[in-house]
């Protein structure tokens, strides 16, 4: 019965191999026949066996380093996160570095968040710079990632690694690559470390192992030099004082925040913080949702309950790399909801403006800086106040370069995305959700202080200089065909532009990928001084904007609404913003994303 099972279990597997595609199979005779451990070739013969579409797909591509480093699914195979395409990653931007700095030490610091297999992908990742001469800083723990960002300032290194896949789910991991700055790679290094790493074309180019005297481990002092800073951020510590038991709930969901929120907060002088228990544990398994997205409604729902249940002043999440803010507070009507991250963004751009000034310390050079997918209302309050306001690509890659630009001429003070990211001050280069729930509480603790709450902060900027809404629907395209599908989505879109939206004339069509804005009415072309992306805008004659992006990170295409209207009476609030949802819906449908 064995052999009888043995040999229909051959026949199977010669049958799958002989109709693999040929690209495919010289991939996988590679890996077979290569220096590789002898588990993940028996799991790619279990593949040829059982899941040839699945082995196909790990295979049928090299998963490619971006711009910002690689992200996907876990796995063996070329298109797949494994100790081999970390390790000739690795490699390709140690090469780099080391053609960069030429005749320096060159350093580096390497962090993980909280999912399975990101320490084993770090301590690879530590040890083949390692071996190729690097002085590496190697966190002990987890942490989250804008320490690493503030280590690479902190210690002058020329570089750092985090392995994180942000907020995918947890079949999902990743490695985000920073240069000297403490920013993500930008133009000319992004595309040359990527030029550097497909040079790589084999494991046997990787220096595994022998730079072990290279190894530095980190550990609280650098935790206390971070903490430090971000208390160094607080602009009315007065105001937390008479606060100080302002009800707060966070919640980690299973990532690294746990490491550096409470300690800030209590850094900051909050005494009264309640966290989440069943989502306080680092977990890369995200026991207790499907997304671990501060976004997603279902990652807070548990902290929604335990606010209610304590009666809160305000709600806080983090993902698992601690990058992205979520927050819940109490509507006008005392019914919790989650801000939206534009909404958040507003209420902390507005804060640093107004808490700066009657602090008295606004500067005359004071600049903040916004991705041109954010809310318009951060632009017209800031020019209202007289502060300058620069609007970038999509990243913070792209805010950490523009402060690198205007740094020596103007003050940066807060920049930040919709997509829940927030960076306060400039001594970290990336958005760090850390010090953003710190800022947050004392946001919430100064509005109290004045009677007020966050919200009601938030209807009071609608009504003095315009209500907006904003909404935003991600499209999932996954497997082979996925990218030509959105690609195919956004040349129709380019190509046959729509005429009118939500019974409103479209006016402007701004093109990023060709760096061109078009008046629709009369046909004027003006340049976009930015550089290409593949984005895509709409713009409305009563202000309305629509964006469409492909995302760089996820097989997913993201469309941004954002609608605006007035608002002459706090309480005519929920009409004004139910109205503008309406028009909303309208335009999703005759986009055809419904």
């Amino acid at each position: 019965m064995k052999l009888i099972a043995f040999t229909a279990l051959f026949v199977k597997f010669v049958k799958n191999y002989c109709q693999m595609e040929a690209m495919i199979k010289d991939r996988v005779d590679k890996w077979l026949e290569g220096n590789y451990d002898e588990a993940t070739k028996n799991t790619i013969r279990e593949l040829i066996v059982n899941s040839p579409d699945e082995l196909a797909d790990a295979f049928y591509r090299d998963l490619e380093f971006g711009t910002g480093g690689l992200r996907g699914i876990m796995g063996v195979g070329t298109n797949r996160i494994n100790q081999y395409t970390i390790g000739m990653a690795t490699q390709g931007f140690a090469n780099y570095l080391i053609q960069s700095f030429p005749n320096q030490q060159i350093r580096m610091a390497v962090a993980h968040d909280s999912r399975n297999n990101s320490r084993f992908f770090a301590e690879i990742t530590a040890n083949v710079m390692a071996a190729n001469g690097i002085q590496v800083y190697l966190f002990d723990a987890l942490r989250p990632t804008p320490e690493l960002s503030f280590t690479i300032r902190h210690l002058q290194c020329q570089g750092g690694v985090v392995c994180t896949a942000s907020h995918n789910p947890k079949e999902y991991n990743g490695y985000k690559a920073y240069f000297d700055d403490g920013g993500q790679l930008v133009p000319p290094h992004d595309k040359n470390v990527i030029t550097e790493v497909q040079k790589i074309q084999s494991v046997d180019e990787v220096k595994w192992t022998g730079g072990e005297a290279n190894l530095h481990i980190l550990g609280e002092e650098m935790d206390k030099a971070y903490i430090n800073m971000v208390k160094g951020l607080s602009i009315y510590p007065d105001a937390i004082e008479r606060q100080k038991d302002l009800k707060i709930v966070y919640t980690p969901i299973h990532g690294t925040g746990i490491k550096l929120v409470p300690q800030v907060l209590s850094a900051f002088g909050f005494t009264n913080l309640t966290l989440v228990d069943e989502q306080i544990i680092p977990d890369g398994n995200f026991p207790t949702v499907i997304y671990p997205n501060p976004e997603e409604s279902e990652a807070m729902s548990l902290g929604l309950k335990k606010a209610q249940l304590i009666d809160a002043d305000i709600l806080l999440g983090t993902d698992p790399d601690a990058d992205r803010v979520g927050v819940g507070v109490k509507d006008n009507h005392g019914n919790w909801v989650l801000l939206n991250g534009n909404q958040t963004a507003v209420l902390a751009f507005n804060y640093m403006i107004e808490a700066r000034r009657k602090k008295g310390l606004a500067k005359d050079n004071d600049m903040v800086v916004k991705t041109i997918v954010t809310t318009d209302l951060i632009d017209i309050i800031s020019a209202k106040n007289e502060i300058k306001c620069y609007n970038v690509l999509t990243g913070f890659k792209w805010i950490a370069e523009l402060i690198k630009s205007k740094e020596a001429h103007e003050n940066y003070i807060i920049g930040g995305e919709e997509s829940y990211g927030l960076m306060i001050g400039d001594q970290l280069r990336d958005k760090d959700a850390v010090s953003a729930v710190a800022f947050l509480c004392e946001m919430a603790a100064y509005e109290k202080d004045a009677g007020k709450s966050l919200f009601t902060k938030l209807v009071e900027l609608y009504k003095e200089y315009g209500l907006f809404r904003e909404h935003l629907i991600s499209i999932t395209k996954k497997g082979r065909d996925g990218q030509a599908q959105i690609a195919e989505m956004m040349d129709q879109f380019r190509n046959n532009p729509p005429l009118t939206l939500g019974g409103v004339p479209v006016v402007g069509l701004y093109d990023y990928e060709k760096r061109e804005a078009k008046d629709l009415a009369n046909g004027q072309v003006c340049a976009i001084d930015l550089p290409k992306s593949n984005v895509l805008q709409f713009v409305l004659e009563d202000g309305s904007k629509i964006s469409a992006r492909p995302s760089g990170t996820e097989p997913k295409i993201k469309f941004y609404f954002s609608v605006q209207g007035k608002l002459d009476q706090e309480e005519d609030f929920d009409a004004a913003y139910a109205s503008l949802g309406d028009k909303i819906n309208l335009i999703i449908a005759e986009l055809g994303l419904v």
